[in-house]
């Protein structure tokens, strides 16, 4: 049987790849976060296929991507504080949750049964490209089994998932390699359901009344990335790590780090966040080795992406259901 390979982005394979959807099938294909997992979000059919795919429960919600605000508008409800969050961060990193339209076209598997739907319009060229051949929304996860680490290139969907897939489109790598950030409008003041690359103090230029979700109170799973185990390798992972234990692999941050004598990787030598988060989920699949016991992280600063890229590493260090 002949392995799934990624395909190489062109025309043909846009078009191919829009086929493929529109049939109800599984296509792969890159955003500026991480690859998602598409399918035509309108076929209850299609989208339970990729739950199935993932092994992901049906009470845990997708993000829809569309071209454009026209689009979102299809789909949900867009009060004065929504359109000013999408007017300054879409296209982009940003998934808005609001109330679903009336006639909301999108499956009821993609919002677990829920009268919220999330959104996103991404910026990508690959991906705006599907989107518009296609001529539907598309709900997607990130492509992997999962609770497991996300795929930032084509070869981790293939590692991931496999045959399961009926297309990979290449784009390389992801830019940010984050989820996006999710933000809960359809209640006020906006919530920050999930931290990403629009950051806390981004979301506040536009309204300084944005708070964080309290983790302590239970909620309904309004948006992917809320399950308390989450992004994890096989190997358990330590956080805020001064230096490895014996045995384990080291991911280290900033200028001054030590790694000498020790299998390691730097997820920014200069100290960059936004450089770390684009290579944290590379790194931590690259040393998801079984000669290893652990994957040890050096302390990231906890703020701007950083409060992202805590939030990854915090899910990946949480207890595992077996």
């Amino acid at each position: 049987m002949t392995q799934l390979q990624p395909t190489p982005a062109s025309e043909e394979a846009l078009d191919e790849a829009a086929r493929l959807l529109q049939a109800g099938r599984l296509v792969a294909f890159p955003t500026e976060t991480v690859y998602g997992l598409g399918a035509d979000a309108t076929n209850g059919d299609a989208v339970a296929g990729i739950f199935k795919a993932k092994g992901r429960p049906d009470f845990n919600p997708l993000i829809c991507h569309v071209p454009d605000l026209a689009a979102a508008e299809n789909l949900g409800i867009f009060d004065e504080t929504a359109r000013k969050f999408a007017a300054a961060f879409w296209p982009g990193a940003l998934t808005l949750v609001v109330q679903k339209q009336p006639d909301c076209p999108v499956a009821k598997e993609v919002s677990a049964g829920l009268q919220t739907i999330a959104i996103r319009v991404p910026d990508h060229a690959l991906a705006q490209s599907l989107l518009r051949k296609a001529g539907c929304p598309l709900a997607a996860p990130s492509a992997n089994r999962s609770g497991a680490v996300s795929p930032t290139m084509a070869e981790h969907v293939i590692e991931s998932l496999g045959a399961k897939v009926d297309l990979v489109l290449d784009g390389g790598a992801c830019e940010v390699g984050l989820e996006s950030t999710v933000l809960s409008v359809d209640e006020y003041p906006p919530v920050l359901l999930r931290p990403g690359g629009v950051t806390l103090s981004m979301l506040r230029t536009i309204d300084k009344n944005v708070r964080e979700a309290n983790p302590e109170q239970p909620k309904l799973l309004k948006s992917p990335g809320m399950l308390e185990s989450h992004y994890a390798p096989r190997l358990p992972v330590h956080m805020n790590a001064d230096n490895p234990g014996p045995g384990e692999a080291w991911l280290a941050f900033g200028p001054a780090a030590d790694t000498d004598g020790l299998v390691s990787l730097n997820l920014s030598p200069s100290g960059n966040a936004e450089e770390a988060a684009s290579n944290l989920f590379a790194f931590l699949r690259t040393m998801d080795r079984p000669e290893f016991s652990a994957i040890a992280v050096a302390s990231i600063p906890n703020d701007g992406i950083g409060q992202a890229i805590n939030d990854r590493l915090k899910r990946a260090t949480a207890p595992r259901s077996s």
